[in-house]
């Protein structure tokens, strides 16, 4: 099931669009995932409870009239795909038809999501067709050193989860690939809404938008942190 929230109450997206998918869609090569190591930041919280009823389809709609709510947001509006959950196709496998139908749904819109759906051939090929046409999917490394794998392998931007305790905003990494800490993270003042970094794949000079990283953060920070010190 396919649920979206008009205007989120989520302090650190702001008030934008935001949807969640059910975890059907989550990877199961996810480190993050709890058959895993886990480690989720959606897995607990009131965000859990919310996701939890969306895989059950006690909440949510299917993927068709989900769309026509993404038709529905406002032209040139920033939107988040997916605060919990992964790209439509279950397990490891992107549904690229699917992500078509999004990607042209959200046309004329600013949506931009993440997948930690492995790089497949496949998976590649969907990733940056949407890219290309208007909808921004973010890779999701598992480190920093992860990142730079993912660099090399898609021109998709690409994010990275870096330990808890993480201090630097800004720097390269050991590829010499450009990162910046998530704003939000840095300062209560800063939201997806009046940030939109995410969103943007490329800089105001036409190079690749830095990488962006995500200090582990939610109930299981410990082990997502183990996760991203590897």
């Amino acid at each position: 099931m396919f649920h979206i929230t008009a205007i989120s109450n989520n302090k650190k997206t702001g008030p934008i669009a935001v949807s969640t998918s059910g975890a059907q869609t989550c990877p199961t090569s996810c480190p993050f995932n709890n058959a895993n190591e886990g480690g989720c930041y959606a897995e607990s919280g009131p965000l859990a409870m919310h996701w939890r009823k969306v895989t059950s389809g006690e909440r949510g709609t299917a993927f068709d009239v989900f769309l026509q709510s993404v038709r529905k947001i406002q032209r040139n509006a920033l939107w988040r795909h997916n605060q919990a959950g992964d790209l439509a196709g279950m397990g490891d496998k992107i549904d690229a038809d699917a992500l078509e139908r999004l990607t042209a749904a959200n046309r004329g819109r600013k949506g931009f999501t993440y997948t930690h759906k492995p790089l497949t051939p496949s998976n590649v090929d969907a990733i940056e067709h949407a890219n290309a046409n208007g909808f921004t999917v973010n890779v999701s490394a598992n480190s920093l050193a992860h990142a730079d794998e993912y660099c090399a392998a898609t021109s998709a931007p690409v994010v990275a989860v870096v330990p808890e305790d993480w201090n630097k905003r800004a720097g390269k990494t050991a590829a010499g690939n450009r990162f910046v800490q998530c704003p939000a993270t840095v300062s209560d003042d800063v939201t997806c809404a009046s940030c939109g970094l995410c969103q943007k794949q490329r800089t105001a000079s036409g190079a690749r938008r830095p990488i962006v990283l995500f200090p582990a953060h939610g109930a299981s920070k410990r082990k997502a942190s183990a996760i991203a010190s590897a």
